[in-house]
């Protein structure tokens, strides 16, 4: 029998935790609907193989995962997570938050607009107006 490798159970683990974290902010905005879901478990798949050549990423999945997300709902559905920030001031409609880092670990969701963390990634429901949280 062989060793356990404890570099894929890291993986294994940041992957685990970014998808959790993902569905979490998914179920506060109310849009963790099966189609929805899939979109993560595509992105999991492909962050798996991306920090299978990058080891060193393994920090940064949950942040990745969550742009990844973030992106193929824009292309299907509309912006999400929407800015509860500036709902209320935007003629053109609400504007998506923003990951930031882009690529560093501790994630969060941001309003780039006014420049205020709105939440953790992970963590839209228990900081965020949910209100605004939808797709548009």
């Amino acid at each position: 029998m062989d060793a356990p490798n404890p570099d894929v159970d890291l993986l294994e683990q940041a992957l685990h935790a970014a998808r959790a974290l993902v569905l979490a902010d998914l179920a506060a905005g109310d849009v963790a609907r099966a189609e929805v879901v899939s979109l993560v478990e595509d992105s999991v798949s492909h962050r798996r193989w991306w920090v299978e050549q990058w080891p060193e990423g393994v920090a940064y999945v949950a942040g990745l995962v969550a742009q990844d997300v973030q992106d193929a709902l824009l292309e299907r559905y509309g912006r999400w997570p929407l800015c509860p920030v500036c709902a209320e001031a935007e003629p053109d409609g609400p504007h998506a938050l923003e990951v930031e880092p882009e690529l560093g670990p501790d994630p969060h969701w941001v309003c780039g607009k006014a420049g205020v963390v709105v939440a953790a990634v992970g963590s839209l429901g228990s900081r965020a107006e949910r209100g605004g949280q939808g797709t548009s």
